[in-house]
């Protein structure tokens, strides 16, 4: 005679229905996370668009200009440039210029989430603070008087930073409208990298990429993805798709691929990189930016 479980089902019943879930459980994980990362892409782009109608109200009503880039370090006629993923800045470079992209865009952009990439591992815990303090951030956790702080993604509005070849400079928008002869329509894009302080020898993204893992959060900056770039890793084998935003509002994605690296300039004119000891690292462009 069978055994039964009490609610009517024999014991192998039992296990068939154990195994079928779980089976199924296993065929469902996988498309379950592969919709939530493209759910999380989506937010991404609609962030990336946000930004850019963002600066364009704050040309609207700055003359068509965008604000300040607050990527710097130094005062008066002795500064530099910095990595284009700050949000804040060390000091003011004079008192007429802010700090914090926030200074500068807060009544524009209210919720902090939309500067930070969804697909990034961890939001730095301060963000919305920081945000919101604008000029004023002081972290509590340091004794610093004025921190910096690093986001995930890149800001390049009103931005200088060194090619190197025949065209020595990247110049990112002044304005919406504005037209120089090299004058990139580039306002925002993913995060992409290689040889920073954080993560020397090795790649790192906002977007997680294969075979990667989570930097940890610091003082400073929110958690990004790492791989090492040793044993012939190239940018082309990093198997993920990012994106950036332009003046006009379209956000396209790219691949490593279809970048260009840039260095941070050490000059104001953008013409003289940091040396590599630095550790500022090299950051990639999407090619489309130059044209």
């Amino acid at each position: 005679m069978k055994s039964k479980h009490p609610k009517g089902f024999t014991l192998i019943e039992l296990l068939v229905t154990i195994s079928i879930i779980s089976m199924l459980v296993g065929i469902l994980l996988p498309v379950l996370d592969k919709v939530r990362r493209q759910a999380r892409t989506l937010v991404g782009m609609n962030n990336q668009r946000q930004i850019v109608s963002a600066v364009n109200f704050f040309a609207a009503d700055n003359d068509e200009f965008y604000p300040e880039s607050v990527a710097t370090i130094g005062q008066g006629r002795h500064w530099n440039w910095q990595e284009p993923t700050m949000l804040t800045g060390y000091k003011k470079r004079s008192p007429k210029l802010c700090r914090s992209i926030g200074e500068y865009l807060r009544g524009y952009i209210a919720d902090v989430n939309i500067i930070f990439c969804p697909n990034a591992p961890r939001k730095y815990k301060y963000l919305q603070q920081s945000w919101d303090a604008g000029d004023e951030w002081d972290n509590p956790d340091t004794t610093a008087i004025q921190d910096p702080v690093l986001g995930t993604y890149c800001f390049y509005w009103n931005y200088l930073v060194y090619l190197g070849g025949r065209r020595a400079v990247f110049e990112g928008p002044w304005g919406p409208a504005s037209c120089g002869r090299w004058q990139s329509k580039l306002v925002v894009s993913d995060s992409l990298f290689s040889g920073h302080w954080r993560s020397p020898d090795a790649y790192g993204s906002c977007e997680r990429f294969r075979n990667s893992h989570a930097v940890a959060e610091i003082q400073v900056a929110s958690s990004y993805w790492s791989r090492t770039s040793g044993g012939g890793t190239r940018l082309e084998n990093l198997g993920v798709r990012l994106h950036a935003g332009y003046t006009d509002g379209s956000v396209e994605n790219f691949a490593p691929s279809e970048t260009i690296p840039m260095k941070i300039a050490i000059s104001p004119d953008g013409g003289t990189p940091y040396p590599d000891a630095v550790g500022l690292g090299t950051f990639y462009l999407p090619r489309k930016a130059l044209r």
